[in-house]
């Protein structure tokens, strides 16, 4: 300190630190607010506390210090390096060394002594971080205006002293299922994980998710499509779940009695796949090797223990589901009504059992619906690995061979992909009008390996002439179209594979025991010796590949149960497609013309699976002591179908009188699909007439992705108007699908699937790579998924939190069928969800401890950005509404973002906040009128908000001040939906507003082509304008543009002449251009040449638009108020052109005096 600061704090020790009322000990004040219980003070040195007389000993708050004195105190003594010595008369709070210490600190190794060191500094600057904060708090409690009382100020301190304490931003704990409890004071950010926390649980305990079939309110029911048990969350269920907990939120607070049932899947093939993988993964075991029953037990046992994972991360993500109605499809109520279902088909002759071509799975064992089927599409000779074989397995080529014709005739060749195959072919079909083949008609070719005779048949159907060589060889057992010919033409059916794909007796003894892409190769060389073998050349092919097994699905006939679908085909038909009447809408309109495709070439279901997993066939076949044939099934007609064995054995009795049998449950199970069909019904209690399905059946929406269109929808629509008497949903909402953000789709193998809770709870890409590395994918797969991971979250994934990803999803719904979802969107609707915390921060902060909501607003008494922020709400209410009932969810998004960030947040706050300075009485009305609104505002945007972002809505919500006079809701979740106001509704206000907006938005323009760091001087404006309308309403509403467009001044006139020297121009509109003083900051030139191509670009529509107006019989084919529009447009084009002529010449204006 220098020797003039020392005399300078000596000389005016007197007249600047004595006060009376201060004079308790010989110490400086400075830091009240360190601790809660009394305040903390520096020292001063001894000597110089000895070097005054008694009463000039300073003692006095730092506040009241000379202002170079605080600077020197708050600046220079604490910013000092920590190793630095403070000044002398302050006393060093650093702690003194304790001797003690030494022997200990001697005996440390180097890096012991640094680690302590650096221990040590690291708390001497915490502490002095904290006594500087301190200090300046301190100072700025000082410099309050002298009008505040010294109760009000003895209060401020004790306020502030306790902000300082970060325990008051912090959450007490919440016990599970009680209401949330709240920190004091709002933390200064958003977090997603401290605001998600809690609320579920008080939900779900409230009861607020239970609908009452009692209840007189009408009401609204989605049952939610049933995830698989074996699943976990991925982002198609996230997208579900957000959807559908926004229409049940929405309808909720509408006043309807919401239902929502949730459930879950049995997935007998994923399932049974899963626990099979499990048990030989851990006991070298195959189901076969334990036997059904207890192979059924340990699924079941899997099931209890970790199935159903999906339904509790529902929770995570906000479902408000009715979980009292939880139910799955293997369940004692929807066995009853599975096994119910079955029977009556059944009885009314529309379930049958017959020998058919199904896709067989070769390593499951199992028939597969073709949506378990996965389509690879090749383009020419390929190796792919197939499960169960060592080397890879060529595909897509064309394998050529020929057949020798009997007598003598030569011989005829065929092609084939499936070279295997031949073994089964029974026929060999040519074009009945091709010439090459005529005079073989009826003829017979020779098989090379077992002699069969094959007929040459004539099909006009199946063959074409001009491909290949025009003939075709027929395996009926194991090709779809060859199936049809086989059926047309009376042919043998003979299958030649096992049921895990080797060749059986009927392939012949050479290559019997041969699996089927062994056997490919031992025919080709087969044929290659008997000199049959003609060539082979890549061919374009689609493969089947089962999505669970990854083994390629093998066209196989087998007896298996059908659902006959034809008669309720058309009703499901009609109920869509009925123009004066019809029972279902399905949303988009597009997906119609679907619906009509699949159900007017419906074929017959097969809905029985060779697996062990699932809803057993309740079928029994008779057998009887002296049938040759053993197998079971090998008589059609021997079948009974009951409820259950007892009823079974009865029906066998009076079918067979006297006869003695023994009867054999069918080992095969349902398809999955026929449970999943039932749904709808069998959640409300049928086959029971349960209070559940009197009221909420039909139910109002179904939600699903437009994938499984026919493969549930329709299903669900035959079965729930054959079953239930009725359509079982009104309306049908179908999803778009999710891709990645290059429009991918998602694979395992790629690395771009999504799990929703690693974007809720953030994931380091460590954590992305250890999910891949647990799954089931082979080295190569493991490489590129990496990859894709490290290129597309090269820092993993943020937390977004569930509102945020919810919110994003809904938002991507307008994106025809498909979703590129960029997870960079969800992270800005998370950085959104900080906007509208720190508007309730601000709110609070200018509503006051004892603000009183009002009941009642009356609009024309207020200001006019009062006004102007209801109209806008009303709107907002108004838009979000109509695009919910009409499931435009992504519109119903944008209009409530759109008010809170470009409304509400962006304009209304700004504009209002010089009503809270100054305590005077002249702004205590406008003071009053801004908080009622705002306060109104957010409470209403709140509630807009919340189904689509229900977390913060509710933390948020229940933080406002809450009227004194009327009861509030427990829970923003069971309060009123907002509707439109009429009386707020106010055109020309909004009008204003727009001009308003627009002017602002130049000026920001302007401001924005300065320098960076003159940005953000407050300059002076101009306004010209070309009316005195415009300049009526710019005049009454300058306040509003200087406050929004943070500018010094603003000037108004209608004289071109008036715009100050060194400033630069924007056009607002024909009426309106704005100048900001910009002092030769800006590029003259640059501006001008925008506004030289602005002209021009307006003379070319005023040119286009005159040509229009002018052709021939213009007049006569215009009706009239298009013309008047065409005259007015003109009419503004040529004011337009006028405004920017005056600008241009402005900055010429500019250049010469530059």
């Amino acid at each position: 300190m220098s020797s003039m600061s020392k005399l300078s704090f000596n000389s005016l020790a007197a007249s600047h630190f004595y006060s009376p009322s201060l004079h308790r000990e010989d110490k400086i004040f400075v830091n009240p607010s360190l601790t809660r219980t009394s305040p903390r003070r520096l020292p001063f040195s001894n000597s110089h506390a000895a070097s005054h007389p008694p009463l000039l000993r300073p003692r006095c708050h730092l506040a009241l210090l000379p202002q170079f004195l605080r600077r020197f105190l708050l600046g220079c003594s604490y910013s000092i390096r920590l190793n630095s010595p403070l000044p002398r008369f302050i006393s060093d709070p650093r702690p003194k060394p304790d001797m003690s210490e030494k022997t200990e600190t001697m005996e440390m190794s180097a890096e012991e002594l640094e680690k302590k060191k650096k221990k040590e500094e690291k708390a001497r600057e915490k502490e002095l971080k904290k006594q500087k904060a301190a200090m300046k708090k301190e100072a700025a409690k000082f410099q309050q205006p002298s009008s505040v009382s010294k109760k009000s100020e003895r209060k401020n301190q004790r306020k502030d002293a306790e902000e300082e304490n970060g325990e008051d931003y912090i959450d007490p704990q919440t016990s599970l299922g009680e209401k949330k409890l709240f920190s004091r004071m709002m933390a200064k950010q958003y977090n997603p994980s401290v605001v998600e926390a809690s609320w579920y649980a008080w939900w779900e305990k409230s009861g607020f998710f239970v609908a009452d079939a009692k209840r007189s309110n009408p009401p609204y029911v989605i049952v939610l499509p049933p995830p698989n048990v074996t699943g976990a969350l991925h982002i198609g269920h996230a997208l579900t779940s957000a959807i559908q907990d926004t229409i049940i939120r929405w309808r909720r607070m509408s006043g309807y009695n919401t239902l929502w049932v949730p459930g879950m899947d049995h997935a007998g093939i994923a399932t049974q796949v899963v626990v099979e993988k499990k048990i030989m993964r851990e006991r070298k075991l195959t189901r076969h090797d334990l036997g059904r029953e207890k192979f059924v037990s340990e699924v079941w046992k899997w099931k209890n223990e970790y199935g159903g994972t999906i339904l509790r991360q529902q929770r995570r993500l906000g479902s408000s589901l009715d979980w009292s109605r939880e139910c799955f499809t293997m369940d004692e109520k929807r066995c009853h009504a599975v096994t119910e279902a079955f029977v009556r088909l059944f009885n009314e002759g529309l379930i049958y059992r017959a020998l058919r071509l199904v896709n067989w799975d070769c390593v499951l064992r199992t028939a597969i619906s073709d949506i378990e089927v996965d389509y690879q599409d090749i383009k020419e000779r390929t190796l792919l690995k197939v499960p169960g074989y060592e080397k890879e397995v060529e595909f897509g080529v064309l394998t050529s061979f020929a057949y020798p014709l009997e007598g003598n005739l030569g011989e005829i060749v065929v092609a084939t992909t499936r070279v295997e195959t031949m073994l089964g072919d029974t026929a060999i079909a040519v074009h009945p009008k091709d010439s090459r083949y005529q005079h073989i008609h009826g003829k017979f070719a020779i098989h090379p390996f077992n002699g069969r005779k094959l007929p040459i048949v004539c099909d006009d159907i199946l063959v074409d002439p001009n491909f290949g060589t025009g003939a075709v060889k027929i395996t009926p057992a194991h090709d779809p179209n060859d199936f049809d010919v086989g059926k047309r033409h009376t042919l043998d059916f003979i299958n030649i594979f096992t049921d895990d794909g080797k060749i059986n007796g009927n392939g012949g003894p050479e290559f019997e025991g041969m699996p089927r892409f062994k056997a490919r190769e031992a025919i080709t060389k087969a044929l290659q010796d008997k000199g049959l073998y003609r060539g082979a050349s890549n061919n374009e092919m689609r493969l089947g590949v089962c999505s669970r097994s990854y083994d390629v699905v093998e066209p196989m006939i087998k007896p298996q149960w059908y659902v006959n679908c034809s008669s309720m085909a058309k009703e499901a038909l009609d109920a869509v497609m009925n123009e004066e009447n019809p029972r279902i809408e399905i949303i988009p309109k597009q997906y119609a013309s679907e619906w009509k495709r699949w159900l007017d070439n419906i074929r017959d279901w097969c809905i029985s699976r060779q697996l062990w997993w699932g809803h057993r066939i309740p079928a029994w076949y008779v057998s009887f002591e002296n049938d040759e044939l053993k197998e079971l099934g090998s008589y059609d007609d021997r079948w009974v179908v009951a409820r259950n064995e007892e009823e079974a054995r009865k029906e066998a009795s009076e079918r067979y009188p006297g006869k003695k049998f023994t009867i054999s449950q069918d080992p095969d199970v349902l398809d999955t699909w026929f449970s999943s069909g039932l749904f709808p019904l069998t959640v409300l209690g049928w086959p029971d007439e349960t209070e559940d399905l009197k009221v909420f059946y039909p139910t109002s929406v179904l939600e699903t992705g437009h994938d499984i269109l026919f493969f549930w929808v329709a299903r669900m629509v035959m079965l729930g108007m054959k079953l239930g008497g009725d359509v079982p949903f009104r309306k049908v909402y179908l999803h778009p699908m999710i891709r990645d953000a290059h429009g991918r789709k998602m694979s395992k193998s790629l690395g771009n699937v999504i799990d929703p809770l690693e974007v809720i709870n953030g994931v380091t890409l460590q954590g992305l790579h250890k999910r891949l590395e647990e799954g089931n994918l082979d080295q190569a797969e493991l490489k590129t998924a990496k990859a894709g991971q490290e290129k597309d979250f090269p820092n993993g994934i943020s937390e977004c939190g569930a509102d945020a990803l919810r919110f994003a999803l809904v938002s991507y719904t307008a994106q025809s069928d498909k979703i590129n979802l960029d997870i960079q969107r969800v992270v800005g609707y998370r950085q959104w969800c900080n906007k509208l915390w720190n508007a309730i921060r601000f709110a609070m902060s200018k509503l006051g401890d004892d603000y009183t909501p009002p009941t009642n607003v009356v609009p024309e008494i207020m200001s006019f950005c009062c006004q102007w922020i209801l109209s806008v709400l009303n709107k907002a209410i108004g838009e979000t509404v109509a695009s919910l009932e009409a499931f435009e969810f992504s519109d119903a998004a944008t209009a409530v973002y759109s008010w809170w960030q470009f409304k509400l947040c962006d304009v209304y706050i700004e504009v209002i906040k010089p009503c809270f300075v100054g305590s005077d009485s002249s702004t205590a009305s406008s003071k009053r009128f801004a908080q009622d609104v705002l306060w109104l505002c957010l409470e209403t945007g709140l509630r807009l908000l919340h189904p689509f972002m229900p977390f913060v809505t509710e933390e948020l919500w229940q933080r406002l001040p809450q009227p004194k006079d009327s009861a509030r809701k427990e829970s923003i979740m069971i309060c009123e939906y907002p509707s439109v106001v009429k009386s707020w509704t106010n055109d020309k206000v909004e009008q204003d507003m727009d001009l308003i907006e627009s002017a602002v938005k130049a000026l920001r323009y302007l401001r924005s082509l300065m320098p960076a760091k003159e940005r953000h001087e407050r300059r002076p404006a101009f306004a010209l304008c070309q009316t005195d309308e415009v300049a009526e309403i710019i005049n009454r509403h300058e306040l509003e543009i200087r406050t929004l467009a943070n500018v010094s001044s603003l000037s108004v006139s209608s004289s071109v002449d008036d715009a100050p020297i060194g400033s630069t121009v924007s056009v607002v509109n024909e009426n309106l251009s704005v100048y900001l003083n910009v002092e030769g900051t800006i590029n003259t030139e640059a501006e001008r040449e925008k506004l030289r191509k602005k002209m021009e670009e307006i003379r070319k529509q005023q040119e286009t638009l005159s040509r229009t107006m002018n052709a021939s019989g213009y007049k006569e084919k215009v009706p009239p108020h298009i013309h008047e529009e065409n005259v007015a447009k003109l009419a503004s084009l040529m004011q337009e052109l006028v405004s920017f002529e005056q600008a241009s010449q402005h900055l010429e204006r500019e250049v010469a005096a530059q």
